[in-house]
């Protein structure tokens, strides 16, 4: 089963936050019947009605899930697992919003009692997670023809990864063109994307990025370039993305795109721009809803439902041999140096082929 938790440093410190972490819940699936169920939707109609970004639509799913009940649509839906999956799918697809989710967890508190011991203990676990994942960075590198490549996976808590980021940039600064692989990215903190971008622009180059309409203060916070970060890439950069590449993820890779910063290689993204806060249900449940929504300064609008559309389609397998070789190619159509060149026509026929060539272990001659 899934099981809701909301464990994001910034949370814990009271700041917010616009997603929740999901893990596994082994314990034995629990059966559930039509009284817990009627509890569960009940409950749910209020929170939508109550949080979801969008009134109307929130007013509107909820009649139709009570319809749904009343039918006997959820009938067979006689496990918890069961009941949450049927819901989040209805969610989904009703509402047109990939944030949507419902899950069984009856330890989950929306806003739990935590003394300073627990809170202390929980902020440590977020840390030892997120350092335990290499800070949300899966791989840093220098490709052949002097190309780097950077993977981020989530974006975890700013406080927790700024540094991280700024090291990897530090390391690929002296590449002539990035790739930055976010095919497996499923999003995390805006403002830790907004950090990482800022490192994309010029020294000076302030740019609003994105903004975040919430609906409980009806207030809308922006999210611009931030002058603090010490590396400046300025080259040309190529953004991978997968039907995967979901939420801040998706924002990294629209932001890019709609500052004509970077080309976006790969498949359409997976469509969630509105972000949330997990609530509290009933009979164990617990469903997170969103309650903003996305405002690029540029378009006015954002990736919701529709993904973040690439500039070079190609299947998300091929996408960083795809742009690899268009990095090369303009690489070598700007080189001057014919031993230079002979080097990069080397590397792109290999790239071109999928290959590399193998270490070389014997001493120099």
């Amino acid at each position: 089963m899934h099981k809701i938790r909301c464990l994001t440093l910034s949370l814990l410190l009271g700041l917010g936050s616009t997603g929740a972490l999901l893990a596994q819940d082994h314990r034995p699936d629990a059966p559930i019947g039509n009284a817990e169920r009627k509890q569960v939707i009940e409950a749910l109609a209020k929170q939508l009605q109550a949080n979801y970004v969008f009134p109307d639509v929130a007013k509107e799913l909820s009649a139709q899930l009570t319809a749904k009940l009343a039918r006997g649509d959820y009938d067979r839906a006689n496990t918890a697992k069961a009941f949450g999956d049927a819901l989040t799918h209805d969610l989904k697809e009703l509402g047109k919003d990939g944030h949507f989710m419902v899950g069984f967890d009856p330890s989950f508190l929306a806003q739990p009692a935590r003394d300073a011991t627990a809170a202390r203990a929980e902020i440590e676990q977020v840390r030892a997670d997120v350092v335990g994942s290499s800070f949300g960075i899966q791989r840093v590198e220098r490709l052949p023809g002097n190309v780097g490549y950077l993977e981020i996976r989530q974006f975890g808590p700013t406080e927790l990864v700024s540094a991280a980021y700024a090291s990897a940039m530090l390391l690929l600064s002296g590449t002539d063109a990035l790739i930055l692989d976010l095919r497996r990215n499923g999003g995390g903190e805006p403002t830790s994307v907004a950090y990482l971008l800022s490192h994309f622009f010029a020294e000076g180059d302030e740019r609003h990025l994105n903004d975040l309409y919430f609906r409980h203060d009806n207030a809308t916070r922006q999210y611009w370039t931030s002058p603090s970060v010490g590396v400046h890439y300025t080259k040309p950069v190529y953004v991978l993305t997968s039907p995967r590449t979901f939420s801040g993820g998706e924002e990294c890779a629209y932001d890019l795109q709609t500052q004509k910063r970077a080309t976006l290689v790969g498949e359409t993204t997976g469509g969630g721009a509105n972000p949330g806060d997990p609530v509290e249900l009933a009979a164990g449940f617990a469903a997170f809803i969103p309650n903003g929504r996305a405002i690029n300064p540029v378009t006015h609008t954002n990736w919701e439902h529709v993904g973040v559309k690439p500039d070079i389609a190609v299947p998300a397998a091929n996408a960083q041999q795809a742009a690899y070789v268009a990095i090369l190619k303009t690489l070598l159509a700007k080189a001057t140096d014919p031993e230079e060149r002979d080097g990069l026509q080397h590397v792109l026929a290999n790239a071109e082929k999928g290959e590399t060539d193998p270490p070389n272990y014997l001493p120099p001659r």
